[in-house]
């Protein structure tokens, strides 16, 4: 059945890519002018994406809704929906924060998911508009809340894609576990002040030399897998050139979004021939160049 589904999710791109690039571009303007609120939605502050968790309140609501109208339970039905719109225009806002830093067929998805999820929101609005203030249009109100409800559903399940199909804000590192073993770096001499990438064996590692030291973190984004090592130092901070993350170099910590997963950070040592490196468990040390 997925394959059917992706089928049908392919065939929206001639309408869905164009529609998802002017919205994506007017999007990316107003939170330019508004980063901190940016930063906000999408959980920088919390280390964890808020629109996930976001969107389990509509969805329960909608569905005690559905259950309750079947039930007759007229009052607790229409606190139900109302409920349901107000956490949905929560989820709204912060999908959008989310669906500014997508692009290709993640950006296909997310468009066909947020229209989904708008069509459903519009049948939802009037159905509550019925129930306010025509009582006796409720069989009407309950059809369009049914309504609203299949597209709820579908657009849930695209938002599941992207997340457990195309890795939409994952942590790229959830399966690096730290080393206790050192291992040498494929460079030699790290110039003051420059952002110097290396391997890590099959890793790939952003290296920083300030004065006598060196701090070292992992060169893939955990946003979307950016390299690090081709992006710029901004106080302290690395920042990645796909979306403009910032982590701070002496613990990984995320200062700026969309990245709300910390960086994996590592320690360097010197050696007669060049330079090792471990990852640590949390913060960075600082080594002292000979």
């Amino acid at each position: 059945m997925h394959r059917s589904i992706d089928r049908l999710v392919e065939a929206q791109e001639p309408w869905a890519k164009p529609a998802g690039q002017k919205v994506q571009a007017w999007l990316a303007g107003l939170f330019d002018r508004t980063r901190p609120l940016k930063d906000l939605l999408n959980g920088v502050w919390l280390g964890h994406p808020v629109h996930p968790m976001v969107t389990d309140v509509p969805v329960g609501a909608l569905t005690a809704a559905a259950l309750l109208d079947l039930a007759g339970q007229e009052t607790a039905a229409d606190i139900a929906v109302a409920t349901g719109v107000a956490a949905m225009a929560a989820s709204a806002a912060t999908g959008a924060a989310d669906a500014v830093d997508t692009y290709g067929r993640t950006q296909v998805t997310a468009t066909v998911h947020a229209t989904l999820m708008v069509g459903s929101l519009g049948l939802y609005l009037a159905s509550l508009g019925l129930r306010l203030t025509r009582p006796r249009s409720r069989p009407l109100a309950i059809g369009l809340s049914l309504a609203g409800y299949a597209g709820l559903s579908a657009g849930a399940y695209l938002g599941g894609d992207l997340v457990y199909r195309l890795g939409n804000m994952i942590d790229r590192h959830a399966w690096r576990a730290p080393g206790a073993t050192w291992k040498a770096l494929d460079v030699t001499e790290i110039p003051e002040g420059r952002l110097v990438g290396a391997n890590l064996g099959k890793e790939r590692l952003v290296l920083v030399r300030q004065g006598d030291r060196i701090q070292a973190l992992h060169g893939v984004c955990a946003h979307e897998g950016g390299p690090l090592d081709k992006g710029t130092l901004v106080d302290g901070c690395v920042v990645c050139p796909w979306h403009g993350s910032r982590f701070r170099l002496s613990d990984g910590t995320v200062v700026r979004g969309p990245a709300v997963y910390e960086q994996p950070v590592y320690e360097v040592r010197a050696t007669e021939t060049g330079f090792e490196a471990r990852r640590r468990p949390a913060v960075a040390t600082e080594t002292t160049v000979p």
